[in-house]
């Protein structure tokens, strides 16, 4: 049988329950390209910077002065919130300078300051808004985030509306790629850097700053503070002709200084004829400075021993924009403990940043150099084990994180080129769920890679290890793009029993985002495969799912049929919970058709047998649904007092999307019976929480 959606998956075909963790907002996403920090009352303590500064970072005075002017004159003219667009070519220092000119400016955005990374010039980029949008919501508290990019701009503006929060948009690729991710409000900035010039950006009054390359003072300066003074005193003009060769790319100028700095016997001269331009060049990177930086770069990899050398080119062929010690481990073959020196290593030598705990990442030129070193010393062969390394990396560590989420869930195989000879980096189910959360768009990028090489089992393996993921923090997005992607790599493989998991599993998550016609064409190739392997527990959850799909439509003759078979086939295999699980459907479908009789009969027995295998979230939703049956039948006191019960368990449990439910049924059963002022507060408070878990719905309620 597979390893059929158990408990949740059955309930979750018509919305489920979705918990909302509160409002906190913490330093968090490092490994998605998030972080965010704020100093908002109940929220979490000081603002910090948004990125680390390099020491070697110079304070580019009048640049800073500049981006002043642009913030104090958008306040004098009491226009809207501040839009300034920093742009210059690669290696010029955007990022540090932006970061560096927010940090200063912290107290004035009190709410937090947001950081994401849009990938506009990387292999695996540009990054998709609603990716975007859907870490920023949830850094927000929103626990279930639209899968329609529309909806979830219009749910950003709304949350963002009364905040005074900094958003930086780093590396950005288009204007379409940022007008989504503008927060709402007049209170809070956005700084976009990027190399292109984004000039359509002018119509949502955006002002624009390019950077200038650092002047031969400045440049002076930053490659004395990276190399020492006492190390290039007697060697200044030298220094000066190796700061002109930079030509003004603060990048080109810290690898040159962290170049000199480890060669403590060589004669600045001698590095100055180094970079002296010839014919090499990073041919790839048709940009301002590229040959500038090649020939840096050819010189700081000179530099590195063979073993930090060895890291450099593997970390270069890796699908993720950044990395632990952990996958820079299973990059390299060797233990934790060796790569974290060999990374502490790359970065004084300038080659590697850090971004974030315990988190490192190339310059987007470095990535490049370093798997150009990669492509030209190591063999096809030796490539394909450093990948294939990081790929079984990745879904033995989900595995495991699913394993202490989910277990019951773990009955698929798993298959290991290289199995892992450590220990996963969490030891409870929460850790384990935040790994997997934090990871979510490197799982996503090890996921394609898997699938792009023909590695099938790898990847509906991957995917099925990410259930825990999809189902506690509702990517939807993800869910259906991870299952596409799992279901053709199972066919692939001709693993029948992995085809029917991908299709259960990714048919909850199109139902669930609200694609019901196309979710019954995946339940119906799910019972289809189900009754071909003669799997009872299968067929059931199809049906199940497709009575819920067509009960949505309104098609309520059909739903019933699809229900009570799946009653009669899961009463036949021994499995009670899915048998009280379709009796709640066939409730709704009796209060619907205005049966309140049989809807009473059928939401009791789904109650009953719910407590009876110990689940009270879904014995709470059948409450609900029983208490409002009461109502519609004319027990006003009982109905309400039932609805009541049930609301106080979602509250408990922070089941937001069923508080909502609850508070709405409550709202119609106080207007039936002539409460308008109740029926007004229930509505109230259901329209608030729809805003976060359901904007459609809020919108519905008004």
């Amino acid at each position: 049988m597979a390893a059929a959606p158990e408990d949740e998956r059955g309930t979750n075909v018509i919305g489920g329950s979705t918990h909302l963790y509160g409002p906190t907002v913490q330093a968090r996403d490092v490994h998605g390209g998030i972080r965010i920090y704020s100093s908002a009352p109940d929220r979490v303590p000081t603002p910090r910077q948004l990125l680390p500064v390099p020491a070697h970072f110079t304070d580019r005075a009048e640049e800073q002065a500049a981006l002043d002017r642009m913030l104090r004159t958008r306040a004098d003219d009491g226009a809207p919130q501040p839009l300034i667009v920093i742009n210059g070519p690669a290696g010029m220092g955007k990022t540090t300078l932006a970061s560096r000119w927010l940090h200063t400016h912290a107290p004035a955005f009190p709410d937090g300051q947001l950081y994401a990374d849009l990938r506009g010039h990387v292999e695996n980029g540009p990054a998709n808004p609603g990716e975007i949008l859907g870490q920023f919501l949830r850094a927000f508290g929103t626990p279930v985030v639209p899968a329609d990019l529309a909806e979830q701009a219009s749910l950003w503006r709304s949350v963002t509306a009364g905040l005074r929060i900094a958003v930086m948009l780093d590396n950005a690729f288009s204007a379409a790629q940022i007008r989504p991710l503008l927060p709402g409000g007049s209170g809070g900035l956005v700084v976009v850097t990027s190399r292109s010039r984004l000039t359509g950006l002018a119509m949502d009054g955006a002002r624009f700053h390019r950077l200038r390359p650092l002047g031969s003072a400045a440049g002076l300066e930053l490659f004395i503070r990276g190399a020492g003074e006492d190390r290039v005193a007697d060697e200044l003009p030298a220094v000066r002709e190796i700061v002109s060769l930079c030509a003004g790319l603060p990048l080109a100028v810290c690898l040159a200084s962290a170049r000199l700095a480890a060669r403590p016997g060589q004669p600045a001269a001698s590095l100055a004829e180094e970079l002296a331009p010839d014919e090499d060049r990073l041919t790839v990177l048709e940009i301002e400075g590229a040959g500038t930086v090649q020939k840096a770069l050819d010189a700081s990899y000179a530099a590195l021993g063979p073993r930090p050398a060895l890291l450099y080119r593997a970390l270069g062929l890796l699908p993720v924009p950044s990395f632990d010690v952990h996958t820079a481990a299973a990059a390299s073959g060797r233990t934790p403990a060796w790569a974290a020196r060999r990374l502490d290593e790359l970065v004084e030598a300038n080659v590697l940043e850090s971004a974030g705990p315990e988190t490192y990442r190339f310059h987007d030129l470095v990535r490049v150099h370093a798997r150009d070193r990669a492509t030209a010393t190591l063999t096809g062969t030796e490539r394909e084990r450093i990948t294939r390394r990081v790929t079984d990396w990745y879904l033995w560590t989900a595995t495991e994180a699913q394993r202490l989420i989910t277990p019951i869930q773990l009955t698929l195989p798993r298959t290991y080129a290289h199995p892992a000879p450590w220990s996963a980096p969490f030891s409870d189910d929460r850790a384990a769920l935040d790994w997997l959360d934090t990871r979510r768009a490197h799982l996503m990028a090890v996921l394609r890679l898997a699938a792009e090489r023909g590695w099938h089992a790898t990847a509906w393996q991957l995917v099925d290890a990410m259930w825990p993921l999809f189902l506690r923090m509702r990517h939807y997005d993800l869910w259906i793009e991870a299952h596409r992607t799992g279901l053709e790599a199972a066919r692939r493989d001709g693993h029948r029993e992995a085809e029917r998991q991908m299709l259960n599993s990714g048919a909850i998550g199109l139902s669930a985002a609200g694609r019901t016609e196309e979710a019954a064409e995946w339940y119906t190739a799910s019972l289809r495969a189900a009754q071909e392997a003669g799997d009872r527990r299968d067929e059931g959850q199809a049906l199940l799912g497709l009575g819920g799909c067509r009960m949505a439509a309104g098609r309520f003759a059909e739903a019933v049929s699809d229900l009570e078979r799946a009653v009669e086939t899961w009463s036949g295999c021994g499995y009670p919970r899915g048998v009280a699980l379709a009796r709640i459907l066939l409730g709704e479908v009796a209060l619907a058709e205005h049966d309140h009789g049989r809807a009473i009969a059928r939401f009791t027995l789904a109650r009953e047998g719910l407590l009876a295998v110990s689940d009270p979230h879904d014995a709470a939703r059948a409450l609900a649904f029983l208490g409002r049956a009461h109502a519609r039948a004319g027990d006003h006191v009982k109905g309400a007092a039932q609805m009541r019960e049930a609301l106080a368990t979602f509250t408990a449990s922070g089941a937001a999307h069923w508080q909502a439910r609850t508070l709405e049924m409550l709202a119609d059963s106080a207007r039936e019976r002539g409460d308008a002022t109740a029926a007004s507060e229930f509505r109230a408070r259901a329209r608030d929480l729809y805003e976060v878990t359901s904007p459609a719905d809020a919108r519905r309620l008004g």
